[in-house]
């Protein structure tokens, strides 16, 4: 994200493109027996590239009523108010600020605001580069859903989260 990665966009600020962003879900399921894959739609992003990675900054927001995983009656039950509650929190948001190194990918550190509760996380870019006149970015975030206060379903659901993130954004 700075001179330091010689791949990385150029420092500035990116408007993530929803209509070229893909935010796949992948959580255990029956007793951890199958994984269940979904998507989400993203309703807003935007991403600061600083010459100081600690100045860089990231908010985004996903659609939370639009998960999608082929199966209309689990989607149905995935937005209810038995697990996501989409009526009442209609967007799962996620703010970073900093950026800092790890190995070959960067971290950025932040809070996800999730079913009306904020909690830290982390999101890992493992691709962030130039992309014709704007930037690609490759990300994944590990969540714990009872973190959120999403406890139902027990078993049925797994605990965690595997959130993959492949967003294209041009120059704001």
């Amino acid at each position: 994200m700075t001179e330091h990665a010689p791949d990385a966009p150029p420092t500035g600020t990116y408007t993530l493109d929803p209509e070229r962003t893909t935010i796949r879900a992948d959580v255990k399921a029956m007793f951890g027996l199958l994984t269940v894959h979904g998507t989400f739609r993203l309703r807003s992003g935007l991403v600061s590239i600083a010459t100081d990675p600690a100045a860089s900054s990231v908010r985004a927001s996903i659609e939370t009523g639009s998960f999608a995983s082929g199966n209309a009656t689990r989607d149905a039950d995935v937005v209810s108010a038995t697990l996501l509650d989409a009526k009442a929190y209609p967007e799962i948001t996620f703010t970073g600020q900093g950026a800092r190194r790890d190995g070959g990918s960067w971290v950025v550190p932040g809070s996800v605001t999730a079913h009306g509760t904020a909690v830290p996380a982390e999101v890992r870019l493992s691709d962030a580069r130039p992309e014709a006149g704007g930037a690609r970015f490759r990300a994944t975030a590990r969540l714990d859903r009872t973190s959120f206060g999403v406890t139902k379903k027990k078993g049925m659901v797994g605990r965690t989260v595997d959130l993959v993130i492949e967003a294209v954004a041009q120059p704001a």
